[in-house]
């Protein structure tokens, strides 16, 4: 069934997108990996898989150089702020999220997601050819509003009006998965894994039952809340997802815990999976 629910601005429904594919100041943008792609993605629609692209120093440097990258990617392909951007995957997941976050940390804010992604275009035909796309120079100013760096992170540990969301996964969380030199959780980081923000259709959930879940979960509208993960991915889904749900104060971590966890010089927690 559909849902009916009115939604943020960033998401878009099947009805959006054939009505306005054809527009010449709409780009789509297909997120997942090259070999997907090329087996079939929609007509017209430019590849870009986030991946490859990212940097997890968030210091001043390293954000710099971040920076740098994005602008060279959304020139590349022919993205300027005079454009409204679809980005795309299977369903509403974290490569269609950290692309339109990342969009949106340049300075442009006509970045959308595809809500439920291809699995929300029943009987679309998909193509296999592929246009050259001409490039434009990006000409977006940053939006350091919607990012979180670690030194920010820092001077901010233990305030009330700041909280942090770490949304990986269980085994993640409590260490049972370390993909750092560090296992752990940044120091009073409330948690819960990102997926809980998808249906059972692969799009977000209404923003009533997200926002139920997020008050539960201890999260307070009135703060600001950075979540993160591993690279900044998942973190950048519930960047949207916190949105769409009532929180207008968010910032995505994208250093995540692929910086925080590879450092000795930030406090660390471990927290310990309740008993059954």
């Amino acid at each position: 069934m559909a849902q009916t629910e009115n939604k943020a601005d960033f998401l878009i429904d099947a009805r959006w997108l054939r009505a306005h594919r054809d527009d010449p100041d709409v780009i789509i943008v297909d997120t997942r990996s090259a070999k997907d792609y090329w087996a079939g993605h929609l007509a017209g629609a430019r590849h870009l898989d986030p991946f490859p692209f990212h940097y997890y120093e968030s210091d001043t440097h390293g954000t710099a150089e971040f920076k740098t990258q994005l602008e060279w990617i959304f020139s590349a392909l022919g993205i300027t702020t005079r454009k409204t951007v679809v980005f795309y995957e299977e369903n509403s997941g974290m490569r269609a999220a950290r692309c339109a976050w990342a969009l949106e940390f340049m300075g442009h804010r006509g970045a959308k997601i595809l809500d439920g992604g291809l699995g929300a275009l029943f009987g679309e035909r998909l193509v296999t050819e592929a246009h050259p796309v001409a490039p434009a120079r990006f000409d977006g100013a940053p939006c350091d509003e919607a990012a979180a760096s670690r030194p920010y992170i820092v001077e901010r540990l233990g305030r009330l009006d700041v909280q942090l969301f770490d949304v990986r996964s269980d085994a993640e969380y409590y260490s049972e998965r370390v993909r750092a030199r560090r296992g752990g959780a940044i120091p009073g980081a409330y948690h819960l894994d990102w997926t809980e923000a998808l249906d059972a259709a692969g799009r977000f959930k209404r923003a009533s039952d997200l926002r139920a879940t997020y008050e539960k979960l201890g999260l307070d509208a009135e703060a600001e809340i950075i979540p993160y993960c591993q690279g900044g991915y998942r973190a950048a889904h519930a960047y949207f997802a916190l949105r769409l749900a009532g929180y207008p104060n968010v910032r995505n971590y994208w250093g995540s815990w692929a910086e925080w966890g590879n450092r000795d010089d930030v406090p660390i927690e471990h927290p310990r999976r309740p008993k059954q």
